[in-house]
């Protein structure tokens, strides 16, 4: 099995040196592209006000009237950098992801390699998977919901009206968007925790009605303080629980038919003898 590593015994200041060489690919690929994301974050801002502009329709409102406000003279500033940050984060992932698996792999069996792939590859395209379900569903039904609670004046009423200002929109978009990303990491989790053997699909199953919960305590601490948001996120986070446990019976599976087919074998050729 020590023949299948590549990595070569080296003294710790080598190691360090190449995670400093690392570390400066990966500040470097976020530092380039939060310059090029800040040149346009005003047209990604637009980008992330489509799904309000989809709930200001749902709620039957005037599109030209609605707005989003700052009352603070560098607060749309801000915002800018944090939209720039937050896409940087973004494109410059893969490298990022590139890098620490480059520094990890020579320390890896080639078996052990194969199997990390595939989670490493899954991993950015589940986070993509929840971002898509908060930008395309989530945060036009919550605003909607949001939306629907303005007041009209009227015979002893006030008008009340919401004026979102850009960073609490912000805000509000990135704790969803990052929240159900991470949310959507449980099968990825699970299934590395399984094929180590620190969980079973038979424990995970066993331990459903505590995931439940767990779900709801989360998604009251990641999303805002109202009922859809908690919803939300509780109930896809159940699914992958039972997608989880689903994965973990698959490895479990494949794990027994490898023990199996070399007894097989030597059955078989006892036999021939």
């Amino acid at each position: 099995m020590s023949n299948d590593i590549d990595d070569k015994p080296q003294p710790l200041i080598e190691h360090l040196i190449e995670l400093r060489t690392r570390l400066i690919w990966s500040i470097g690929a976020f530092f380039v592209a939060f310059i090029a994301c800040f040149a346009f974050a005003k047209h990604l801002f637009n980008y992330l006000v489509i799904p309000y502009k989809w709930a200001v329709l749902w709620a039957g409102l005037d599109l030209a009237k609605s707005e989003l406000i700052y009352t603070a003279p560098q607060e749309f500033f801000f915002t800018q950098v944090k939209v720039a940050m937050f896409g940087a984060m973004v494109i410059a992932f893969p490298v990022i992801a590139a890098q620490v698996y480059k520094f990890v792999a020579p320390g890896l069996y080639k078996n052990e390699r194969s199997a990390f792939l595939p989670f490493l590859i899954a991993s950015p395209i589940l986070f993509l998977l929840g971002a898509a379900l908060v930008y395309f569903f989530f945060t036009p039904m919550v605003m909607w919901f949001f939306l629907a609670m303005q007041q009209k004046p009227g015979e002893g009423e006030v008008a009340i009206s919401l004026m979102p200002k850009v960073s609490e929109y912000l805000s509000l978009i990135m704790t969803l968007v990052f929240s159900f990303g991470l949310v959507f990491q449980l099968p990825v989790i699970t299934s590395l925790l399984a094929r180590v053997g620190f969980v079973t699909a038979d424990g995970l199953a066993s331990k459903r009605k505590y995931a439940i919960v767990a779900a709801f305590v989360v998604a009251a601490v990641l999303t805002p303080p109202d009922p859809m948001s908690q919803i939300g996120l509780a109930l896809p986070a159940i699914l992958l629980y039972e997608i989880s446990i689903y994965c973990a019976r698959v490895i479990e599976r494949n794990r027994q038919a490898l023990s199996d087919a070399p007894a097989s074998t030597d059955v078989a050729e006892t036999g021939d003898a």
